[in-house]
């Protein structure tokens, strides 16, 4: 038994040291591995396209190109719904403007007779909140500037991931011994699918969060609910500034189109909600039952990568976990891994 439980401390420090150190190395190095880990995803989801077209008379740049095209069409179809956004909001503004300078004049007028705050007090709240939202906005707006330095980056790692896949496919190969080069080639095929279910996953999440956020719409009496509640969905995938950006035209036409100021808070409560189940519910149970790894993996794996990546890593680390269960499949179908990870 003695030689048993030091066996079972060797081990347990061993794994513990390992998983310290990918820690370390995937933190410090998000820099490039993130860009890196996006462009490997466009690369296996644009993999059958480019192996159609080159199979069409395509050269490989040519297939590549225009695989990569039809990819930058749909992010810019994405972008132009923002635009579309801000544009109809800065419409909106001036009217929004006088109501707000009225709503924060009666609510200022409420707190004085019923707290017996001064103007002046409430003057000096207001000044330091605009201070903390404007550094919270600065904040917001370096990582997204951050982001889309990334962004720059990842259609140039799948071009050349994909232009170079026969090599890295071989390269791959080479490390294992030459009886296993059937198992790895086959790993290969399933990791391929595995990101296009999660593809399918994600598209899922999405009509499922349009749905409600289009049902609470309509049910509050708000024009064009499936528009709005569609594209706050869609927005989501930009980090940090999607969200906000995709509610505030539905908390100012609420606020507009009602006398009352719950209508707008109603809004905001919707968002919060659904928000909270697709973070807590919706996306596990979507995308963890076409990954076939179990949603307490899958919450737990989202929370890591959080921590590591922030929202890039929310996303892609749940591919990874189930590459990470296709190769324990292979190793050892009965092994813990796979036990711990399956549905």
């Amino acid at each position: 038994m003695k030689s048993l439980s030091r066996l079972f401390t060797i081990s347990g420090l061993r794994s513990l040291e390992t998983l310290v150190l990918i820690s370390i190395l995937l933190y410090f190095g998000r820099a490039l591995f993130i860009p890196l880990s996006f462009g490997l995803l466009i690369s296996f989801i644009l993999y059958p396209i480019c192996n159609w077209l080159e199979g069409h008379a395509f050269s490989r740049s040519a297939a590549i190109a225009t695989g990569l095209t039809i990819l930058i069409m749909l992010v810019a179809g994405i972008l132009t719904l923002l635009v579309g956004q801000l544009i109809q909001f800065e419409n909106e503004w001036p009217a929004l403007s006088v109501k707000l300078d009225s709503t924060m004049h009666q609510l200022s007028l409420f707190i004085t007779d019923r707290f017996n705050v001064s103007h002046e007090t409430q003057r000096v709240w207001s000044q330091n909140l605009m201070e903390r939202s404007i550094s919270f906005l600065g904040i917001t707006l370096y990582n997204s500037t951050t982001s889309l330095v990334l962004l720059m980056l990842i259609p140039v790692f799948a071009a050349l991931i994909l232009y170079y896949r026969k090599m890295l496919a071989e390269v791959l190969i080479d490390f294992f011994p030459r009886h296993d080069a059937e198992a790895v080639i086959l790993v290969l095929h399933k990791t391929i699918h595995t990101y296009y279910n999660f593809i399918i996953g994600m598209l899922v999440v999405y009509l499922i969060v349009g749905i409600l956020n289009s049902v609470g719409l309509l049910l509050m009496g708000l024009p064009h609910p499936i528009l709005f509640g569609f594209v706050v969905s869609v927005l989501t995938f930009i980090p940090y500034v999607g969200i906000i950006i995709g509610s505030l035209l539905p908390i100012a036409v609420a606020w507009l189109t009602n006398d009352s100021i719950w209508y707008p808070i109603g809004v905001i409560l919707l968002f919060v909600i659904i928000q909270y189940l697709e973070a807590n519910i919706i996306f596990p149970m979507a995308v963890s039952s076409r990954l076939k790894i179990n949603t307490l993996v899958t919450i737990g794996v989202m929370v890591a990568g959080g921590i590591l990546w922030g929202a890039a890593g929310m996303i892609l680390f749940i591919p990874f976990a189930a590459i990470v269960k296709l190769v324990s499949d292979q190793i050892s179908p009965n092994g813990p891994i796979s036990k711990l990870m399956g549905p």
